[in-house]
């Protein structure tokens, strides 16, 4: 019997806490005769008190468990009303919409295992209350899609290449998804790939350090480099961004993920410290840290990608897809692959991540597992996420 086709939202907030992204959906079938199709996406900012309380709680900052319940229960009432508000752009009614999809908002994340109390522990927070989002939309509502893959060994992340499977695998092409937010993460799709095939990892920052040091060096007059302008003006330092790719992180080998714990504020004195030994002005850190994010993707590509997989198209989404610095340094770095933005493919730059967390969600409103294993280094597949039911109508 046919399914009927569901209206699902996808709701996600990414590293930077720059706000709420909303997706909406139609999705039927069931892989690998999985029919979606994006009607429409939207987006809401954080208050900006809120959003600098978030941040410093994702970079360790000292929170009482009283605070962090009540940060969870006010974020998810944010989740609720970006949900609403998108159902009115949309001109649809919330009791049209079978399901939501809620990432929530990433506090912390360890996706390898370290010592804690005597025990290997790894561990992932992402809130954003779901019980509170299903019952002010009166939809059902899947959130805390992370901890089913910790649970078997892995990472916990990249979830989304689920979703670039689904969209982008090609016959003949071989594919790398590229999804530049705070962090870069990359999804490999080598030519008629099955799931097992994909592998998927987080290269390194995105728009996380360089929408730092604008914000540092405007006194939060700007929040991120617009079309990279104030990169456009700093001048080229090869020496300081040798330093830079000293960084561990890209040496070491996938399956990885990292996150604000890692590339947050002690990362950002770094390289405050080493613009300084290198009498770096302002706008040349932040062209360093720019070119930083391009290249840093180019060598995970030449480390792990393409000595082993031929890719022809490089597809860009994120908000640094509309940074003409880091597309013009990728172009010039990757001779023979096209790179594209993911729009080009019927998928706005700002609507992937949210369009994903629809998919995923439908995949669990219908017990189908939805992390790659390959991608994730999980012992097997796993249904994601916990189920939020609205209230009886």
């Amino acid at each position: 019997m046919k399914s009927k086709p569901m209206l699902v939202l996808g709701l996600m907030s990414g590293t930077s806490a720059d706000g709420i992204d909303v997706a909406l959906a139609r999705i039927s079938g069931a892989p690998p005769n999985l029919n979606a199709k994006l009607l429409g996406h939207s987006s809401a900012k954080f208050p900006g008190a809120l959003r600098k309380e978030i941040l410093r709680v994702a970079e360790q900052g000292p929170i009482s468990a009283g605070e962090l319940s009540q940060l969870n229960f006010r974020l998810g009432g944010l989740f609720a009303d970006g949900a609403l508000a998108a159902c009115r752009k949309f001109r649809v009614s919330p009791r049209s919409i079978s399901l939501i999809g809620c990432h929530g908002q990433t506090i912390f994340h360890q996706g390898r295992p370290v010592p804690f109390f005597g025990s290997p522990t790894a561990s992932t927070l992402q809130i954003g209350e779901p019980s509170l989002i299903a019952a002010r939309t009166g939809v059902n509502t899947i959130g805390d899609f992370r901890p089913a893959d910790i649970a078997l060994g892995g990472q916990g992340a990249p979830l989304v290449p689920y979703a670039d499977y689904l969209l982008y695998r090609h016959t003949k092409l071989g594919r790398v998804s590229l999804n530049l937010g705070g962090i870069a993460n990359i999804t490999v799709l080598p030519p008629a790939c099955k799931p097992q095939q994909v592998f998927a990892f987080d290269t390194g920052p995105a728009n996380m350090l360089i929408d730092a040091l604008v914000s540092r060096f405007t006194h939060c007059r700007l929040r991120f480099d617009k079309n990279a302008e104030l990169a456009a003006q700093g001048r080229s330092n090869p020496a300081l961004l040798n330093e830079l790719f000293c960084d561990p992180y890209l040496k070491v080998t996938p399956p990885k993920s990292t996150g604000r714990e890692y590339y947050g504020h002690a990362y950002l004195r770094k390289i405050l410290a080493l613009g300084r030994r290198h009498r770096a002005k302002p706008n040349d850190l932040i062209r360093a840290a720019t070119v930083f994010t391009a290249l840093s993707v180019v060598d995970a590509l030449n480390r792990f990608v393409l000595r082993k997989t031929k890719i022809d198209q490089l597809i860009v989404s994120g908000g640094g897809a509309r940074n003409p610095l880091i597309l013009a340094q990728l172009s010039a770095a990757l001779p023979g692959i096209e790179v594209l933005p993911s729009s080009r493919l019927g998928i706005p730059e700002d609507a992937k991540e949210a369009f994903a967390f629809a998919l995923l969600a439908y995949e669990t409103f219908h017990q189908r597992s939805s992390n790659l294993p390959s991608a994730t280094g999980a012992r097997g597949p796993a249904i994601l996420g916990k189920i939020a039911y609205a209230p009886a109508r």
